[in-house]
């Protein structure tokens, strides 16, 4: 029998490899920037094309490679960062696996040009699909120049695969950001189809941070600040009226390298509690700095799972950390009253005060049976009387509005609802009884007492109501006295303009100012008591990860966003003609039991279930 195990191929095996450490174009653009920053670079330069499909090309400024280096690091393990395994308890780079140079040259076209500062002339070399193409001396700048180009032309499936380039950009965004947050002392570029996204000077970490996520943070920001010997934190938290429920931004970095970490980022929110609604989130920026031998990053070739010893030691550090934040920045002061040097304030003995006595209330004297619209009064007669009597005619015919609230049904809605068959079955003599507690209208219903959501229940009609104007491609717009700006991150600026012809049909006139800066010039009619850049940047974040959705999808997503956002909170008190005509329109929807994202908008206590209660 023959032996069947063997070698795979160099080119296999690198293909392999590529499936987790190039995932899509923001993989290469995180590994080469990465490799940038490990090479010193003070300038780095990020060109993309079709959302990274056709390209990607990485510059930047750092101290380059020699003929034979360049050739070597395509290699597979080949790394200039550890020599021996105790190295990767030790490390001071972002990346020693050696793995992404080989992965990303077996699965695209290569071709770096670079330059060491003491060599004259450079190399360029060129690789398709891990086979070498060629390698020739030129004359190049000091530093790297790596180009990718079309990622996945030899794995069809895999390119098939890819999102659409909307999306595709703003994963390469998010990646771009990740890298340039941290490295502050680093000037970085992004250009998309030769348009620049962004451009970053060298600056402080809180400027870095207002440079990347708009001018709007910064007077949010609460400085955290810890030395002690488990770790070292460095950073801002987010003041609580920054908190949102969707889109919150949340950074760890552990000795400068970006990492996802649930654990500690419950520490955050626990040190919140009690201070922002619950299901919001507020955003932070924490530089974690700990002895390298306490961390193991080497869990995932992304690298962005860290392991650390004494986590729940470190949890309770974090956690005090940023509560004495919040109580060094006086975000939730208590109340203490000091008693200390309060001066001494005389009780007034009016007895003894003489003439010093307090002045006596001056006292109001009126007829209480004075009454002008008498006949008889002279006031009256000075005026005609016919003018009084009209003025109140049939006054005394109108009915007490207790009564009419408590009891009276609504004949529109009772002819509205007889004429619907899908509820015929189910409401037969609809009677409005009462609003609950500013949060539930009771209604009579064939089969008991219905309980509707009022809340929920707007949400349904708001949600069709804005699904039925993107569809129809037209909304009513309100135009604003005064414009409103507002700042966003390259990634939300991107979303924004992806979906701007959608958010017109909504009802906002909005133009770019450049820079992610926008101004707002008209809204949706009926936005009152909201602030229409926040219902702006909820709507972005609501279809930021949507963008290769179909238009379907992004309808629903943008429609929800909105009703939620513009919909009754609980204990808001109605009118009873506020009540029927939201219960009206509720019925008239296809699925009135329950909202878009599937909550619960009526429910119904049955008269059998009543008797039952009450049968003893």
């Amino acid at each position: 029998m023959q032996d069947i195990i063997h070698l795979l191929p160099d080119s296999v095996a690198n293909q392999i490899a590529a499936g987790e450490v190039v995932q899509r174009p923001s993989s290469v653009v995180k590994e080469l920037m990465e490799n940038a920053i490990d090479a010193g670079a003070t300038k780095v330069q990020v060109l993309v094309s079709d959302g990274g499909r056709t390209l990607v090309q990485v510059i930047d400024n750092g101290v380059g490679m020699s003929e034979t280096d360049a050739r070597l690091a395509f290699e597979r393990h080949a790394t200039s960062k550890i020599k021996k395994a105790e190295d990767l308890f030790a490390l001071n780079t972002m990346g020693f696996r050696g793995e992404a140079l080989a992965s990303i040259v077996a699965v695209s076209q290569v071709e770096l040009t670079t330059r060491r500062a003491d060599d004259e002339l450079g190399t360029q070399i060129m690789f398709s699909g891990s086979e070498l193409q060629s390698q020739e001396t030129v004359a190049a700048p000091v530093g790297s120049n790596f180009k990718v180009k079309n990622l996945f032309f030899n794995i069809p499936a895999r390119r098939k695969f890819l999102k659409s380039t909307q999306t595709e950009l703003n994963n390469i965004v998010s990646e771009y950001e990740r890298v340039a947050l941290i490295n502050c002392d680093v000037e970085f570029s992004l250009l998309h189809n030769g348009v620049e996204l962004s451009q970053l000077p060298v600056s402080s970490f809180r400027q870095r941070i207002v440079n990347i996520f708009g001018k709007k943070i910064n007077s949010h920001l609460l400085e955290v600040s810890v030395d002690s010997t488990l770790i070292k934190i460095k950073g801002f938290v987010g003041a609580p009226e920054s908190a949102r429920k969707k889109g919150a931004l949340q950074y760890f970095f552990v000795n400068g390298r970006y990492m996802r970490h649930a654990y500690f980022a419950k520490a955050v929110q626990e040190a919140f509690a009690n201070i922002v609604p619950a299901g919001e989130q507020v955003p932070f920026f924490l530089c974690l700095n700990v002895e390298p031998s306490r961390i193991d990053v080497n869990i995932h070739p992304t690298k962005t799972e860290i392991k650390f010893e004494d986590e729940p030691g470190l949890w309770k550090i974090i956690l005090a950390a940023v509560r004495e934040s919040l109580g060094r920045f006086n975000v939730a002061p208590g109340l203490d009253f000091s008693l200390d040097d309060m001066p001494e304030i005389p009780v007034m003995d009016i007895a003894a005060a003489g003439d010093r006595a307090p002045v006596a209330a001056p006292t109001v004297s009126y007829d209480p049976t004075y009454n002008p619209f008498k006949k008889n009064a002279p006031e009256y007669r000075k005026t005609d009387n016919s003018y009084w009597e009209k003025l109140y005619e049939g006054a005394e015919k109108m009915p007490n509005v207790e009564d009419s609230f408590n009891s009276a049904p609504c004949d529109e809605f009772l002819a509205s609802l007889a004429e619907s068959p899908q509820h015929k079955s189910e409401i037969y003599v609809p009677e409005l009884l009462a609003q609950y507690k500013g949060q539930y209208i009771l209604l009579s219903s064939e089969n008991g007492l219905m309980l509707v959501h009022q809340r929920r229940a707007h949400i349904r009609v708001l949600f069709e109501k804005f699904r039925k104007q993107l569809y129809d491609k037209r909304g009513t717009i309100q135009g604003l006295l005064f414009p409103e700006r507002i700042e966003l991150s390259v990634a939300e600026s991107l979303t924004l303009d992806y979906i701007m012809e959608e958010l017109s049909y909504l009802g906002f006139d909005i133009s770019s100012l450049g820079h992610g800066s926008y101004a707002i010039q008209g809204v949706p009619a009926g936005l009152d008591g909201l602030e229409p850049a926040t219902l702006l940047t909820e709507i972005v974040h609501s279809v930021i990860e949507q963008t290769s959705a179909p238009k379907e999808k992004l309808y629903e997503k943008m429609a929800l966003s909105m009703a939620k956002q513009m919909a009754v909170v609980a204990g808001q008190v109605l009118q009873r003609e506020e009540m029927v005509a939201l219960v009206t329109e509720l019925f008239a929807t296809e699925t009135p039991q329950y909202t878009p994202d599937g909550a619960v908008v009526t429910h119904t206590l049955q008269d059998s279930e009543l008797a039952r209660f009450f049968s003893k």
